[in-house]
């Protein structure tokens, strides 16, 4: 890891175990590197059957109650509500991210509404730019999503956010050797309305992936303007400026960002200190 990075992973677990109520993201995709490496395909079956080895006995039987629940529903909507408790099994006593994308993405397909499919499909792509997650796994996130993304535009083609997280899903998972399909996709939308946050830190965030630091630089700078003391844009634009060894504007962010760290985001700021100490050695 890029030492830039450590705060990035420190901000990525506690801004979206704030923003959502599942398992840990952090916790489950260092678990998802235990057994996936960058050549092994994930696939669904795969990302279960791993899942289930750490699970206790007393889990086993609990996952066991609610799979026969399953195998007996009669009507989509039992079946509905069933792979809904799956998810929620997997979230909160689990604790494993990937079945409960799964569970969550499956009962989407299967309601196939707008609103079911723009919700899975944003579970899916809000752990896209974990920087430490494996890219089979990553690749295994954007497939699905991408899945559900294009459902919902063919309901609803004027469906922004959809457009950017389907945008997310090419620059982040690996799913086409063209990123710039992504990138189009998202410029769509940030052209039309320059002002859309989300819009520009998928942007921003994607140009930050590919080493064009000095256009994600621009990027955050926009999203800053609107929100001075959004967390993930200071600490982002500050490790940009750094990547480009403009040390006197990344160090200015870099306090910037603690100064703007209201929800106390445990670990943020000491990580933000060794930081900045590290650089002005």
């Amino acid at each position: 890891m890029k030492k830039p990075q450590i705060i990035v992973v420190v901000i990525a677990i506690a801004l979206f175990s704030v923003l959502y109520f599942l398992a840990p993201r952090h916790k489950v995709t260092e678990s998802a590197s235990t057994t996936t490496t960058d050549n092994q395909e994930v696939t669904s079956v795969s990302v279960i059957e791993s899942a289930k080895v750490g699970l206790t006995p007393e889990q086993k039987l609990t996952l066991l109650s609610i799979e026969n629940q399953f195998n007996s529903s009669k009507t989509p909507k039992d079946s509905i509500a069933v792979l809904t408790k799956l998810g929620r099994f997997w979230a909160d006593s689990a604790q494993k991210l990937g079945p409960y994308l799964y569970y969550t993405y499956s009962a989407a397909l299967l309601e196939n509404s707008e609103k079911s499919l723009t919700f899975a499909a944003q579970q899916l792509v809000d752990n896209l730019t974990n920087p430490e997650a494996p890219p089979a796994f990553l690749k295994w996130i954007a497939g699905n999503a991408k899945v559900l993304l294009d459902k919902a535009l063919i309901m609803n083609p004027n469906n922004d956010s959809a457009k950017i997280n389907l945008g997310a899903c090419f620059l982040f998972g690996n799913i086409s050797d063209n990123p710039m399909q992504g990138i189009l996709k998202i410029k769509e939308v940030v052209d039309k309305n320059p002002h859309n946050i989300y819009g520009q830190m998928i942007l921003a965030l994607g140009g930050k992936k590919s080493g064009q630091n000095q256009k994600a630089i621009e990027r955050f700078l926009i999203i800053l303007k609107d929100q001075p003391n959004n967390i993930e844009a200071l600490i982002s634009v500050a490790e940009c400026y750094e990547l480009t060894n403009q040390m006197d504007l990344a160090l200015e962010y870099y306090q910037k960002a603690k100064k703007a760290n209201q929800m106390n985001i445990p670990g943020l700021n000491d990580a933000i200190d060794k930081r900045i100490q590290q650089l002005k050695k």
